[in-house]
């Protein structure tokens, strides 16, 4: 099948241009062959309109399945009348593609011959061949085994290959300065020192400015209106402020009378009257007063436009993790201890989380077990208990409690016994000496007693003292005397029986005051502020601003970062001393006072109590990474004690292991909550 053959059967006969219309129908859906010189010449010469086209006549000793003008034979079995010639004029290869695939695909069971001009010679048309044409003119593919469009293979796989696909070296261009960016700078460089390339001079801006700017017609004003609102228009009189109103607006004399007896700003401000004319009407007398009001009103409060941007309330709340997420917290009430016969003003667990103590203004305390709730022992001290703390060290169990005015030092009889009798030796004054840091002048601040009664040790303080609190370590700790001035925080070291006050001066009355877990810091509360010092150099390092009225509690994180602080109108600051000396956080959670505040050593928990006979809980994540602020959920609200002389929860604490979390309350009711 040469190329020519193929055009003439593509694209038709081009005397008629019709597809071999100039035949029968079944010789016309034969190939196209190619024309002959008369039918060319017939094609040249001008044509004339006949009414009727001409009949198509058959050359003599042509075939019937011969077409006149290209001399191409083909063979037709069904060919025996001639067909009327069709006009030229119109279609031409306009004609669509399907009736031409149409016409191709009748004939593919007929054998055929197109006689080729160009290679003077006739081919022959075999069946495949006739099915090649009609796939193409349909527009398909010439062969009907090939997939056009077939399933893609990937041959090349890398998935399991332990080394890239390109593992050359870098370049040393990569990393060795460019020698032409080099030259460029040093060309620039020169123009610069000789003045050839000059830069713009940063242009002053004018001193004096307009000081009625908005008034004046610029075209940015006029383009985007003044910046003030133009004042509003009074309101349009009534009926009752006509002239000549009508008679039922006119009040009556009892009517005027009762507005005399009212307020002045209930009193209307208009009395409608009747007049003859307008001419009659006489003039507003606070004409002139209300006049110069609205220009000062406009003058001193001008209005303008405030942009406003619509912000969804819910796009403003924090996204808080889920409660579930965030477990194992205290959720409900799992024991309850009961002895006391007073308010439990404080309570404190034990390192190893075994046993608790409990102070009540009852005149006692009490050693209790915590998985059995049992009493293991009680101190009948003879006064109120204001203040309770354990020794953080496992081997010392001693107890710390102010009692009265004085600090009472107390064995607890827990522990082996080898345990007791190292503490009965540490709780042993030999000689008491008054300790004064050498001023011998003066009062001494503190004395150290032996107490024969409880086997202890009695700290007799110059006035009464209100907290007390151990150090990590279990050697020191330290008291507070709010009304002691010079010496209201002093500190104590068990082991050499020596107390000092290091402070000779206070921003205020120290509340509270706790050592830092890791680091050689204190940290002293007063009522206003929290002030940090370096012990080792003795120096104020920070002082933590709260904003609060009055503190009431204080707690350290276990790393030493962090600073929970409760105060007396029910606020709970939240203080990162890295971030910043004002609050991170400031939470109103409680309607009453805090009474304490609490950190778990071990989980992400801390908790404060109230006097609204509540205790709140909350997780709060302290991360390593110090761009990342502290996450801080509140969890669960406890309830259960009962009000008593309007006090609620006075003291809760965790356990030092568990999730737990104990409360001591007004109604001599100690409660433990667990997840």
């Amino acid at each position: 099948l040469t190329p020519s053959t193929f055009y003439l059967a593509l694209m038709g006969c081009p005397c008629c241009r019709r597809r071999h219309r100039c035949r029968s129908r079944t010789v016309a859906r034969a190939l196209a062959p190619t024309p002959t010189p008369t039918a060319w010449r017939r094609r040249m010469m001008p044509r004339r309109k006949r009414a009727t086209p001409p009949r198509t006549r058959l050359r003599r000793g042509t075939p019937s399945g011969t077409c006149r003008s290209s001399g191409t034979r083909t063979r037709s079995t069904s060919v025996t009348t001639s067909q009327r010639g069709r006009s030229r004029s119109g279609t031409g290869r306009a004609e669509s593609t399907a009736s031409s695939a149409a016409k191709i695909t009748m004939m593919t069971g007929t054998r055929l011959k197109i006689w080729d001009d160009y290679n003077a010679e006739e081919v022959k048309i075999t069946k495949e061949e006739a099915k090649i044409i009609s796939r193409m003119m349909k527009g398909k593919t010439p062969h009907a085994n090939v997939d056009p469009y077939p399933d893609y293979v990937d041959w090349f796989e890398y998935a399991d290959k332990g080394h890239p696909l390109s593992n050359a070296p870098e370049p040393k261009r990569r990393f060795v300065p460019s020698k032409w960016e080099q030259k460029k700078v040093v060309k620039l460089v020169r123009a610069i020192r000789k003045g050839w390339i000059k830069f713009d001079k940063p242009k002053d801006e004018p001193n004096y400015y307009l000081l009625w700017g908005d008034d004046t017609d610029t075209a940015d004003n006029k383009r985007q209106g003044l910046s003030y609102i133009p004042a509003p228009k009074p309101n349009l009189p009534g009926h009752e402020e006509s002239y000549n109103p009508s008679v039922e607006y006119i009040p009556t004399q009892e009517e005027i009378d009762n507005y005399q007896l009212m307020y002045e700003e209930d009193r209307p401000k208009f009395i409608p009257r009747r007049f003859e004319s307008l001419r009659s009407v006489p003039a507003y007398e606070k004409a002139l007063r209300e006049g110069f009001d609205r220009c000062l009103d406009l003058y001193l409060c001008p209005r303008t436009r405030k942009k406003r941007i619509n912000i969804d309330p819910e796009s403003l709340k924090p996204k808080l993790p889920s409660k579930k997420d965030l477990r194992p917290y205290p959720r409900t009430c799992y024991l309850e201890f009961k002895g006391h016969g007073g308010p439990v003003t404080s309570l404190s667990v034990e390192a190893t989380g075994q046993w608790i103590a409990s102070g009540s203004s009852d005149g006692t305390i009490r050693v209790w077990e915590v998985e059995t709730g049992r009493c293991l022992k009680v101190f009948n001290v003879g006064a109120d208990v204001h203040h309770i703390s354990w020794n953080p060290s496992p081997e010392r169990p001693i107890l710390a409690a102010i009692v009265g005015r004085d600090l009472l030092l107390l064995n607890a009889e827990v522990g082996d016994e080898e345990t007791q009798v190292r503490t009965k030796e540490l709780l042993h004054v030999g000689e008491p000496t008054p300790e004064d840091d050498g001023n011998s002048d003066k009062k001494p601040a503190v004395r150290w007693v032996n107490n024969d009664k409880f086997d202890g040790i009695t700290l007799i303080h110059h006035r009464a003292a209100s907290t007390v609190e151990w150090h990590s370590k279990g050697d020191y700790f330290t008291t507070v005397v709010p009304t002691g001035e010079s010496r209201a925080v002093l500190l104590h070291q068990l082991s050499k029986k020596h107390s000092h006050h290091p402070f000779r001066k206070l921003p205020g009355l120290p509340v509270a005051a706790v050592f830092h877990p890791t680091q050689k810091m204190f940290f002293v509360a007063t009522k206003k502020f929290v002030q940090v010092y370096d012990l080792q150099k003795a120096e104020v390092v920070k002082k933590l601003e709260s904003g609060l009225r009055e503190i009431s509690s204080i707690s350290i994180h276990p790393g030493g970062d962090n600073v929970i602080v409760g105060s007396k109108d029910g606020k709970l600051c939240w203080f990162d001393t890295d971030l910043s000396t004002r609050p991170y956080k400031m939470l109103k959670n409680h309607s009453k006072d805090i009474t304490s505040v609490t950190f778990h050593r071990r989980y992400p928990l801390f908790a404060s109590s109230s006097e609204d006979c509540t205790a709140h809980v909350f997780h709060g994540m302290v991360y390593a990474d110090l761009n990342q602020n502290p996450l801080i959920v509140p969890l669960e609200i406890l309830r259960g004690h009962l009000s008593s002389d309007r006090r609620g929860v006075l003291d809760c604490k965790f356990h030092p292991r568990q999730p737990w979390l104990f409360t001591a309350g007004a109604d001599s009711m100690i409660r433990l909550y667990c997840d």
